[in-house]
């Protein structure tokens, strides 16, 4: 019966008990007093019936349920069917939940629910072991309470999660971690760490025998530059052997370039990002660079200009950032044609100061754009070399950028030349 057959039947019975009174109450002369008997004791009844249904709706394992009668029929066996599909619901919700914890249990990454006060919810057993986190102590602790590393607070606090974090785990130095923080829903953040102290090792590894073959071939790279430079210097070689000892001696000078890069980079790496920092004068290091582009021109007539804002100074180390700037500057030089143009500019724009090197040369297509920064990477490799680039200038400028906060903006088209903007945040302006 659904709820307005109930009410029809409910006034019909009203209906009928009025017919019943009306006699009675003529027959002994007192018809109002008996049909507002009647009716009092209706309503009683309802109101008890409100009150059992109140009480049952609160405690429903306390309280007996209402008569399903009349009205109340329908209205119970409608609250009986949502209660069975809630109970569906909730079954199945406790499944996926439980297949949840069950999944990410077993992940050998650290995973934890931090809620928008950034107090712990959850974390799997992975997250025990490498955060130190205890299930009976540590449940709605705050997490700055917990993992006090200044570099991981900074993290956490700027918001700005595009890029991971590496950090020893708390409860153990030699354990390197790789941090990644996802913010989700209404506040909340899901934090995963991961074991990465294999892959830190070959790292370190691959750093340090980078740099030292790099060192160890400085030296005879330098002797043997030495003796080209004298043999070219002689008369003794003429004729071909003239053309053979000049390619000889630029082939060595793009070594010794490589050699050097690769040093550049490996101190890139091993130093702290605050070693040698202090306020920098980007316009006069800027004019240097101009002149040293124009120098590498020559004779190819490239108009080369400079629009810097003089008093725009920054917080950083003065020859890790030329070197950035340098590299950005004269691959421009190297890559436009005769009589193109290229534009330096620094500026402080509404998101922090700014460096960029616009030019007209030949231009890189998008495939190619995401692997920029990779060492040794070319767009093409037989005019790299023609050029004498080392393919490393764009790895170094991603390391010196990284370690000022910053990052590289490219805008390419081929054939309409290259926009490089170096981003650097409000907080390394130099007050």
């Amino acid at each position: 019966m659904n709820l307005p057959e109930a009410w029809r039947s409910e006034l019909v019975g009203v209906g009928f008990v009025t017919l019943l009174l009306i006699p009675l109450g003529l027959g002994t002369g007192h018809l109002i007093p008996f049909l507002w008997g009647g009716l009092t004791l209706y309503l009683v009844w309802h109101f008890y019936q409100l009150i059992r249904f109140t009480r049952w709706l609160t405690k429903p394992k306390v309280h007996p349920r209402p008569h399903a009668v009349g009205v109340w029929r329908p209205l119970l066996q409608r609250i009986d069917q949502l209660s069975g599909r809630g109970q569906k619901r909730k079954r199945k919700l406790n499944r996926m939940l439980t297949g949840f914890l069950e999944s990410t249990g077993a992940l050998p990454d650290a995973t934890v629910v931090l809620n928008d006060q950034g107090c712990l919810d959850w974390w799997n057993s992975a997250a025990s072991e490498f955060l130190g986190l205890d299930r009976k102590q540590h449940k709605g602790v705050l997490i700055d309470d917990l993992i006090t590393d200044s570099v991981f607070l900074s993290y956490l606090h700027a918001g700005h999660y595009s890029r991971p974090l590496h950090m020893p785990a708390p409860v153990n130095d030699n354990i390197s971690l790789e941090v990644r923080i996802v913010p989700y829903g209404k506040g909340k953040r899901l934090l995963q760490a991961r074991d990465i102290t294999r892959l830190h090792q070959l790292e370190i590894v691959r750093r340090d025998f980078v740099a030292n073959v790099s060192h160890e071939i400085r030296t005879p790279l330098t002797v043997v530059h030495g003796y080209v430079e004298t043999m070219q210097e002689s008369d003794t070689f003429q004729g071909p052997w003239k053309r053979i000892i000049e390619q000889m001696r630029t082939q060595t000078l793009r070594m010794q370039r490589i050699v050097e890069d690769l040093l550049l980079l490996s101190r890139l790496e091993t130093r702290s990002s605050n070693e040698g920092q202090g306020i920098v004068g980007v316009y006069p290091m800027l004019r240097g660079v101009l002149e040293g582009a124009r120098q590498l021109s020559g004779d190819r007539g490239h108009e080369i200009l400079l629009d810097a804002d003089e008093r725009l100074r920054l917080v950083g180390n003065s020859h890790e950032l030329e070197s950035a700037f340098t590299n950005l500057v004269y691959n421009a030089v190297r890559y436009t044609p005769e009589q193109g143009r290229i534009e330096m500019r620094w500026w402080l724009s509404g998101s922090g100061p700014c460096f960029s090197v616009t030019d007209s040369g030949i231009g890189i297509s998008p495939e190619h754009l995401p692997r920029l920064t990779e060492r040794f990477y070319r767009v093409d490799v037989g005019r790299s070399r023609e050029s004498g680039g080392t393919g490393l200038g764009l790895a170094i400028v991603k390391h010196v950028l990284t370690r000022h906060d910053a990052r590289l903006v490219v805008e390419s088209e081929p054939g309409k030349g290259s926009i490089f903007t170096c981003r650097f945040p409000h907080s390394r302006v130099a007050s």
